[in-house]
């Protein structure tokens, strides 16, 4: 006796529920991105491809844009065959590297200051420093050119009371460089210091119990523990502050315009002057992708480092 075989009946596929919701957040998330991902490719990505394609060419702003020539790599070239070009980019580094020397030292011993000891008002001191960053550029100007201003200025008021003869903080090229650091100092001193603190609370406390059973002193402490832990925030405030100083505008355009004798001339200025005082577009822009790529590999250095350190 035989048995007749059913045949086999095809299974419908089983889709993954975990692998469909994940589709769909990928589409929502794609939806409701899509909005900054336009503004930015509007305002950002198109405006620095458009400069990358200007700055292999020659062309005025003073004339239409048809009117463009193709030079190749002739702006890149001749770059700084220019002595006041030269003399920003000295300036700038002179800049960079003041800001840099000056502002970590001092945001890391504020931030251990008002972390770790246990008082009052803390919190005070914090929103003041911070109240410096958050402050529009054009007030803090407003009140430094009065404070660095000769005869009347508080600061020239106080360097002639100690029988010093105070120089002209913004009129002597010695001088006008050095001021500008310290007005970028007091102005960005309090976002580091946030930055620092922040990552002060990412180090665990018992830590330092161990250390301080161990009879570690605050000294002790703070080079064994709190500076190798506290390295990735430290790399941050340092990449944050070449940035911020190599990219400054602002003081200078309102303060000094560059001047005097150029002494205050960084390249970010330079390329504003090329571009809409020379009217020389494809230069400028060269002067632009040459300090954005300047940014990128110190960027990069700055990365290989932590990286390495953390291995």
């Amino acid at each position: 006796m035989t048995t007749l075989e059913c045949p086999a009946v095809a299974q419908p596929p089983v889709r993954d529920p975990k692998r469909r919701s994940i589709a769909s957040t990928g589409r929502w998330s794609a939806l409701f991105l899509s909005p900054a991902l336009l503004i930015i490719g509007v305002f950002t990505l198109i405006p620095t491809l458009m400069t990358v394609w200007i700055s292999f060419h020659r062309w005025s702003m003073f004339t239409p844009i048809t009117e463009m020539t193709w030079v190749g790599l002739d702006n890149y070239s001749g770059l700084f065959a220019d002595a006041t070009r030269v003399q920003a980019l000295g300036n700038t580094a002179l800049y960079v590297l003041l800001s840099i020397v000056i502002t970590v030292p001092i945001a890391l011993l504020i931030a251990l200051l008002l972390y770790f000891p246990r008082l009052k008002g803390k919190g005070v001191v914090r929103v003041l420093l911070f109240a410096t960053y958050v402050i529009p550029t054009i007030a803090i100007v407003i009140i430094w050119s009065n404070i660095y201003a000769p005869g009347y200025g508080p600061l020239s008021t106080m360097v002639a009371a100690l029988g010093i003869d105070p120089p002209g903080w913004l009129s002597d090229p010695q001088w006008a460089l050095v001021s500008l650091v310290i007005f970028n100092v007091w102005q960005m001193l309090g976002y580091y210091v946030i930055l620092l603190i922040a990552g002060l609370t990412q180090i665990s406390e018992d830590l330092y119990e161990a250390a301080r059973i161990d009879g570690a002193g605050i000294v002790r402490q703070t080079w064994s523990i709190t500076i190798p832990l506290l390295r990735p925030s430290l790399v941050f405030v340092i990449l944050m502050t070449f940035i911020n100083s190599i990219q400054v505008f602002d003081p200078i355009y309102l303060l000094t315009q560059g001047g005097p004798a150029n002494s205050t001339n960084m390249v970010s200025f330079e390329i504003q002057r090329t571009a809409f005082q020379y009217g020389m577009a494809g230069e400028s822009s060269a002067l632009a992708v040459s300090l954005f790529l300047m940014i990128i590999a110190v960027g990069g250095v700055l990365g290989i480092v932590m990286k390495g350190r953390n291995r």
